[in-house]
Parts: C-alpha cells; structure tokens; sequence
C-alpha cells in the first residue's frame, strides 16, 4: 500500500531572528510523525521557508500549530524586508507528495484555511488550487498591496477574505493575512547578475516571466501604456510559461538577483528557465554569475539539468547520479554565493529512512565481512545480484571510456546511450541486492506467526506460500535484469574502444555468475511451492535464460579471445 504523503513549505515573515524561527519549526516538530525538511532564512528578504513533509492530517496539524506561533511571535507592524508579503505566515501551499491527489489536498487546505480564521481570527485567502475564485488562483493577486494594502483590500467586496476577520483592525494588524492553497512543486530560484540595478534586474524579469510587461507607446519604460478596446492594460508576455519573476537588491550579497518561481517544471524546465535568463541578460549587457535554490527540489530538477548540459558537452549520460547532479550545480552556478550539498536540498534525499540499514550502502570489505558472517543473509541471491551490477559496471565503463575516446567525436552519442542503459541495468540489480534479503526475511517472518489455532495455522500456511513465492520471483528478477546486460557487453566487445575489452570479457563473466546463481535460487525456492503450476512456470521461464545465457557468454567471450590472440 501507497503510503499517503504531502509537503507544506509555509514562508514565514522572519528571517533574522533565528529565535524566532526556532519557535515556530518547535511548534512543526510538536507533532509526532512530521518530518522538518528544511529551513531556509533570507536576511535581506526577512522571510524563512519552512518545509515538512508526513501523512495528511498530520502534516495540517503541523501547519496548524506553525501558523498560531508565528501570528503570536511575528508582528507585522514592524516588519520590513526585500519580498513581497502580507502576514507573519505569508503564505502556506500544500504539495500532494503520493498517494494523494491535487483535489483532496485542495479540501485539505480549505479546512485549514477555516480554522486558521476562525479559530486564530487571521484573514485567509484561498489560492492555486483551493481558490474559490478564478482570480484567487494568482497568489500574486491575493497578495497584491501587500500588507500596507490590506485596509483598502478588506474594503472591496472583491477582496474580502475567504475566512476570518475582514477588518483591519485589532490583532490582524500585527498578524496581517495568510494565503493558504494547494499547488504542485514550485521550485524557487535566483539569478545572481553581475549588476547592482534593480531596474536592470527588473527588465530581465519581465522579458522572461508569463506575465511580461506593459506595452508602452515610444519608450518601453516611460511611454504611455496603451489600452485595449475595453480600456485595460495590453501586455506582451514573456518568454517562459508558468514563470513568475521579479527583480531586486540583495544587500547581503552586494548584487542584484532575478528572482523567480517556476510553478510548472513539466512546462518550463529549471535548466531552460536558466538559459533563458542566461539570454535575456547577455542581450542587456549582464551576465548571470550563477543561482540560488530556495528550499527544497525534487530530484528530477537536477538529473535533467545535468543530462542537458552533459549533452550540450557531447559527453556520455551514462555517468552515476552524484555526477550528473554535480554537472548540474556547476552548470547552473547553484553554488555561486554558498555551498550547495543536495543531500539538503533534494526532497528524496531527505526523506529517505537513513536508520534502514542497506547491504549496497556498506563498503565493500564490509559486503564481504557481512557475507561471511554467521548470518544467513545476504546469501546466494544477494551476491549474485551484485555480481550481476559488477558485469553491467564493466560494461558500461567500455561504453562511456568509448565515448570520450579522442577521434571518436561522432560517436559520442551511440555509446553514451548504451552507458546509460547500462547505468539503468546496474541501479536495478543493485535494488535487488537487498530485496532478495528482505525476500528471505519475508519467508522468516512467516515462520514465526502464531500457529495455536486452526485459523492462525491457516493464516501462517498463506503467508509462507506467498514469500516463498515472492523469494523465487526476486531471483528470476535477477536474471532477466543481468541477461539484458548481455547487449551492452555485445556491443562493447564489438564496437567498444579496443583498449578495454578484456573489461566487457570480465563484465561477461560476471553477468553468466549472476544469472547461473539466480537460477539456483529459482530451483531451491520453486521446490517449496504447494501451487504446482506456479512453481513450473516460474522453473521454465528461469531454465530457458539459463540456457541462453550459456549461448550469449560464450559468443561474447569466443569472439573476445579471437581478437586478443590476434593481436
């Protein structure tokens, strides 16, 4: 079963008083099952990004609680900074993360905004998604005036809240108002410029976001801006879609920065909002030194960033993750004002279980050690799933030393996509090093129901029948994924850089260890199974990649000897 997950990155209208801060991501922690993320200050723009991830309700609680220390320790009569803002709690999106769709965490967030308002007595407006409205679906609508604006906004009928007080007056002077939506990933990122002019930076803003600019009669700056039939503004929009930028000073750093957020990385790619920005400033005379990310990323930002300027290089796809993402940070700049480490700025990153002990994650004197201890995991099937990763390791090493072989320029392309393939192959029996442990302590676990009446018996029989079935499907898994890596080894044998054969010989061999030890896990475990049909079926489909494995290493490793002699 899916676990049912969602994000929630509420901004809050403090970023330098990190006392401050500490009591309102207490109030998050407060809540058992909720996991802080991140925490994000900005001294220039007086505003913290918060992000915490868990199951629902939880995580509605949590943001709950946030938000009632941040109107009691925030006061926003005093409060000035870089960033646009209306309330100690700007603002509040929930992110459904799985197993969640976008409309039930658009009721979720109307739920909160309704108690935010009535029980914390804080003007809410609904956005994005919970929007009740069409033009409340802008967040920079809802947050037009700012908060120097909310007195004159309660008082268009328009504009009034969707919860709480709508009268500026009393506590909402110091709490101002909250927009609480629902929203897919926004990734928020800024362009440094080698420019100290706001204007400058504006201009390049406006050239990129949807939005655009104000058509203007004459200058584009200072002309008179021209109306349609119905007397409004005509604009002429921008070059990126879902793109929402500003220009500013940020005095910490002694620059001018874009500052944009890209809501749809589907339509807009972070990578191609950067070349573009990148395009816009060089035609203006400035240059973009490098970026910052705001808060957290999904993963996939960076992995297609880094394929992208990989490919733009001419060099090889098929490298490990931490390289293509390192690809991407210097590409972008990402760590051109600070370090940028992705294990605290990917979501996936932090939220994956560090207490989970994984055979992978030990080195490799201690995957030996562990092997040879007097523990009966990682057996027969771990090993050979890693021996199987070792084999397509070979080969992808031939495939991406090909690659940047000097004179084979225009080939660069052919090998890079076997490399990556190859790095494909590789990360699924690396998964399968460890799931045919779990596999086996599935079937220990079974062992150990209770047994004392006919029902538990019967229940103990079920669950052994389906992890001993479970066990037997992970080696063939097994086989199928290291036979694969047979048309990569082919390949590099065939048209691989010469210098490196024996590597894909070696990667052959491993892959025919691979499949051979699999295939005597596939028999010791099929030999438990009462459903006979389902143990001769899984028999037959492991025998005939046994068989063919044995045609397919002996052709690579004929063929590879042949030429090694004749040299």
């Amino acid at each position: 079963m899916v676990r049912r997950l969602i994000e929630c990155v509420p901004n809050f209208s403090e970023g330098k008083n990190m006392q401050v801060i500490k009591q309102i991501t207490d109030a998050v922690e407060s809540v058992e099952g909720v996991k802080l993320l991140n925490v994000d200050p900005g001294n220039a723009t007086n505003r913290t990004v918060v992000t915490f991830v868990g199951e629902p309700e939880l995580v509605v609680e949590a943001a709950f609680r946030a938000i009632k220390k941040a109107s009691e320790v925030i006061d926003m009569s005093h409060h000035h900074g870089e960033h646009p803002r209306m309330g100690a709690t700007d603002v509040c999106p929930l992110i459904p993360i799985a197993g969640v769709s976008m409309e039930e965490c658009a009721e979720m967030a109307r739920t909160l905004a309704k108690r935010v308002g009535e029980e914390l007595a804080i003007p809410v407006y609904c956005y994005e998604s919970s929007a009740f409205r069409p033009e409340r679906r802008n967040l920079a609508n809802c947050r037009s005036g700012e908060y120097e604006g909310l007195s004159r906004k309660f008082a268009d009928p328009q504009w009034k809240p969707d919860f709480g007080p709508d009268k500026f007056e009393g506590r909402v002077v110091h709490t101002g108002a909250t927009a609480i939506g629902a929203r897919d990933f926004l990734v928020a990122i800024n362009y440094n410029l080698n420019t100290t002019s706001t204007r400058r930076a504006n201009a390049i803003a406006y050239d990129v976001r949807e939005k655009g600019r104000k058509l203007r009669e004459g200058n584009p700056i200072t002309g008179k801006v021209v109306k349609d039939e119905n007397g409004k503004d005509v604009w002429i929009p921008g070059t990126l879609k879902g793109c929402k930028a500003i220009g500013w000073y940020i005095e910490e750093y002694g620059i001018a920065q874009v500052s944009m957020n890209v809501t749809n990385i589907t339509q807009t790619p972070v990578h191609m909002a950067f070349e573009e920005v990148v395009a816009k400033a060089a035609a203006r005379g400035i240059r973009v030194t490098g970026s910052e990310i705001v808060g957290l990323i999904p993963k996939k930002v960076l992995i297609d960033a880094g394929k992208f300027y990989l490919e733009k290089q001419q060099r090889s796809l098929g490298i490990s993750e931490d390289e293509i993402i390192k690809i991407a940070v210097k590409s972008m700049g990402l760590d051109d004002l600070r370090p940028f480490d992705p294990k605290e700025k990917v979501i996936e990153y932090l939220i994956e279980d560090k207490a989970k002990k994984r055979l992978v994650d030990l080195t490799a004197a201690g995957f030996v050690a562990e092997t040879a201890s007097e523990s009966p995991a990682p057996g027969g099937g771990s090993v050979s799933a890693y021996m199987g990763s070792l084999g397509a390791a070979l080969g992808t090493m031939v495939a991406n030393l090909s690659a940047h072989k000097p004179g084979w320029d225009d080939r660069w392309e052919y090998f890079s996509q076997w490399a990556a393939k190859g790095q494909e192959i590789v990360a699924e029996l690396m998964f399968l090093v460890d799931e045919d442990t779990n596999a086996f302590n599935r079937i220990l676990e079974a062992f150990s129901m209770p047994k004392s009446t006919d029902t538990e018996k019967a229940l103990r029989t079920e669950a052994i029948q389906a992890a001993t079935q479970y066990a037997t499907e992970i080696p063939l898994r097994t086989m199928r994924v290291a036979y694969s890596a047979f048309d990569l080894l082919e390949a590099m044998v065939k048209d691989g850089n010469p210098n490196s054969l024996s590597d894909a010989g070696v990667g052959a061999l491993a892959i025919r260890a691979a499949v051979y030890g699999a295939y005597m896990n596939v028999l010791i475990n099929s030999a438990d199974l009462k459903d006979i049909i389902i143990s001769e079926n899984l028999k037959s489909e492991a025998e005939a990649i046994f068989e063919q494995t044995r045609e397919r290493e002996d052709s690579i490793t004929d063929s590879l000897f042949k030429t090694l002699k004749s040299r």
